[in-house]
């Protein structure tokens, strides 16, 4: 992948004097960290930053039309944190909780009961709530490489691309998941992409906006039994100034049922990342939210 050098300037007096502009190049890896960094939380440590983004869920099944079940909307708190590690070298800990609420399709409502078409049973709708979210990078990768920024630079604008696979034992089968099938397969894909002048000027804020695909099996709370089929989620975003900018339905969901998701976590919060599977386990169980049984699970409800 081409690899841009990145310009940053670093206050009134760097836009005229070429002397004072500070040089990004992204494959150094503590420049590939401030890049990514601006791009997935704030330059500022422990300042909440919020993602926003909507879109729809779309069911397929061999020989049938692809079937809309649901609208929508998600969003995501996060904040980062310096941190170092003797041997990672310089990094940022991001701590983030999400939501993704089922939207009715024709009144854009919350769904808390849904007629399964495929069963014709009432299913009660579980919106995806994780907490925490989290992750950290270095600028030394766990393969022991340096961090490099996974993106692109077009003239004035920006991208980034990254495809998740998912492939671990499901929260829900039993010991025998080699034997009788059971695991968990899905594959989240991000695209991140705004303007160049505003990710690299230091006095601003970066414009972000972002693509969200996610591809699996049925949701557990749709109690499918084994059927064939899968789903796909297809939305997008950007990145807000606040809760105060969620759209109306999530910002009521949020004072009304989850007043926790108005802020991150706490810097340093140590939690396993949750997963949608572990939380309908717990729930089912009535036992609390259990820690992600697969290193890197839960993003986007994974």
């Amino acid at each position: 992948m081409r690899r841009a050098i990145l310009t940053i300037t670093t206050g009134a007096a760097a836009l005229t004097s070429a002397a004072a502009a500070e040089t990004l190049e992204a494959d150094e890896p503590s420049d590939a960290l401030e890049i990514s960094r601006r791009i997935m939380c704030s330059a500022t440590d422990d300042e909440p930053a919020v993602f926003s983004w909507s879109g729809d869920v779309y069911a397929r099944r061999m020989g049938e039309r692809d079937r809309l079940l649901f609208r929508v909307e998600g969003m995501n708190v996060r904040a980062c944190s310096a941190v170092s590690d003797p041997e990672r070298g310089e990094g940022f800990a991001l701590v983030s909780r999400e939501l993704l609420l089922y939207l009715d399709p024709e009144s854009g409502e919350v769904v808390d009961e849904w007629q399964n078409p495929f069963t014709d049973e009432v299913n009660e709708v579980l919106h995806v709530n994780n907490d925490p979210v989290n992750f950290e990078a270095y600028e030394t990768g766990r393969d022991g490489e340096p961090t490099v920024w996974p993106g692109e630079v077009t003239g004035g604008l920006w991208f980034q691309r990254t495809t998740v696979p998912l492939f671990y034992p499901n929260p829900l089968g039993g010991a025998y998941q080699a034997e009788v099938g059971g695991t968990y397969h899905a594959t989240e894909m991000f695209n991140f992409f705004g303007d160049t002048e505003s990710l690299l000027d230091t006095d601003r804020e970066a414009e972000i906006h972002v693509g969200w695909v996610r591809i699996s099996d049925w949701l557990p709370w749709m109690r499918m039994g084994g059927r064939e089929g899968s789903l796909y989620f297809h939305t997008a975003g950007s990145k807000l100034g606040s809760v105060d900018e969620l759209p109306a339905v999530m910002r009521i969901a949020i004072e009304e049922r989850f007043p926790l998701y108005a802020g991150p976590p706490p810097a340093g919060d140590d939690r396993e990342n949750v997963t949608s599977w572990g939380w309908y386990k717990a729930h089912a169980e009535g036992r609390d939210v259990p820690a992600a049984t697969a290193e890197g699970a839960g993003g986007g409800g994974g």
